[in-house]
């Protein structure tokens, strides 16, 4: 093997558990952050209900409930049981599709829309500990680059 194949394989390697080290450091932060955030949510709101609400306000005001399983990675029957408990809320409404006869189209209510923006507010609190440890310039660095790892994954879901 000629150095140079050799260097590249380090590389690799050295590149790789960079990667590894990455997303390690991410999963301990989405455990450590998503709990804080659970506890700050209003209205019983459990996180797979706000991440619905969240999707709607990002995304789009509708959507098929297969649309919205596959966008939150879970089984239609995980999403139906969130969608129920939504409803329930007046945050969404689920009706039949013009379109089709089996369909429901899910749409965002203005109740859904402002508990998604109280849940946000709610959760400044749980996170001020961080706004106060690290700059704004680290955050404005960082995020655009997780942005970036986020797009590649949501792109090559398989």
């Amino acid at each position: 093997m000629s150095k140079s194949m050799e260097q590249e394989k380090a590389d690799a390697n050295v590149s790789g558990e960079l990667v590894f080290r990455l997303f390690n450091e991410i999963g301990i932060i989405a455990q450590l952050s998503t709990t804080r955030f659970e506890r700050s949510l209003p209205y019983g709101m459990s996180r797979p209900q706000f991440s619905i609400l969240n999707w709607f306000c990002r995304v789009d005001d509708q959507a098929s409930p297969g649309r919205l399983a596959q966008a939150m990675e879970v089984t239609k029957g995980a999403i139906t049981n969130s969608l129920k408990k939504l409803e329930a809320k007046n945050f969404i409404t689920v009706s039949p599709d013009e379109n089709s006869g089996r369909q429901k189209v899910v749409r965002l209510t203005p109740e859904g829309r402002r508990a998604r923006d109280e849940a946000i507010l709610c959760a400044r609190p749980a996170f001020e500990q961080i706004s106060q440890s690290l700059p704004a310039e680290a955050l404005i660095t960082l995020v655009p680059e997780l942005e970036k790892i986020r797009k590649v994954l949501d792109e090559s879901r398989i």
